[in-house]
């Protein structure tokens, strides 16, 4: 039987409690809150993104000392709930009630901090997700409406547009993606003041898609995926659709948005600049 030194005993119990004070901080003190919303009904692919995502945050989280909690109630989605986080993340929807919409817009303009994927950017009118918000499509995020999409999901070569940018720093001028059904908006990004592109399909991605519609594989064009709007706290990334088996009816998921390891830093980048920004 080994005796082990009680003044050891006594120094390995001490850093045992101060790595569990340490943990406790963080979870008590953390450097910045976020709260995800999210629907994650009806398209098998936005729903593997948003489960994806939901594993990922949070082991973000527990490494870079911020707290992360997602819910699919909207209804908090008010002032005294958001007054808990600083930041908000919507993984694939929107807000539909007004009141909802209102408390948004509030916690917006007092600064509060925003990410938003892929879907929580769409609207088509007539559809489910018309354009009836003109301040969230128009002013906060300036695309507008959706205009057209590239299919199947594919990886594309980005390019990074503002490299100074604390959300794109220190990442290479080209990066491959994960698969992803890339998105184009009616309204010209490049003519708004207010809007900073930070990455753009780069043109060695032509042709982008497989269709089979012609019109769903691009060939050419200028193509904006992630941004920011200068008036707010906020970004907005198009990542977020999964490729799914559709054809064979099985819903499998055949790729993740979290495997590449440089866009995975954009989004980690992207969610500590506001989270910091807003402290």
């Amino acid at each position: 039987m080994v005796l082990i030194p009680t003044r050891i005993c006594l120094f390995v119990t001490v850093l045992l409690l101060c790595l569990i004070e340490t943990g406790q901080a963080r979870r008590t003190n953390p450097a910045f809150r976020v709260i995800a919303f999210y629907t994650a009904k009806n398209d098998p692919a936005h729903i593997s993104f948003v489960q994806e995502a939901n594993r990922w945050f949070p082991k973000m989280a527990a490494t870079h000392q911020f707290t992360y909690d997602s819910t699919n109630n909207w209804a908090n989605l008010n002032a005294k709930f958001l007054a808990n986080y600083d930041v908000v993340i919507f993984l694939d929807t929107r807000p539909e009630d007004a009141d909802q919409r209102a408390a948004f817009r509030q916690y917006m303009e007092k600064g509060g901090g925003w990410m938003g994927f892929h879907f929580s950017a769409f609207a088509l009118t007539p559809s489910t997700y018309p354009q009836n918000w003109d301040w969230y499509y128009n002013e906060f995020l300036g695309a507008g409406s959706y205009k057209s999409n590239t299919w199947r999901p594919t990886p594309a070569v980005l390019r990074v547009e503002d490299r100074k940018h604390p959300a794109t720093k220190r990442l290479p001028k080209t990066f491959t993606s994960a698969p992803n059904e890339w998105y184009q908006w009616t309204n010209d990004l490049r003519t708004n003041p207010n809007i900073d592109i930070l990455v753009t399909i780069d043109s060695t991605s032509f042709p982008l898609g497989t269709g089979p519609k012609p019109h769903e594989i691009w060939h050419s064009g200028y193509y904006p995926v992630v941004w920011t709007n200068r008036k707010y706290n906020m970004i907005y990334l198009n990542m977020g659709h999964n490729d799914i088996d559709y054809e064979g009816k099985t819903n499998q998921q055949l790729s993740s948005t979290f495997t590449s390891e440089i866009q995975d830093k954009l989004i980690l980048n992207s969610l500590l600049w506001l989270g910091r920004r807003k402290k």
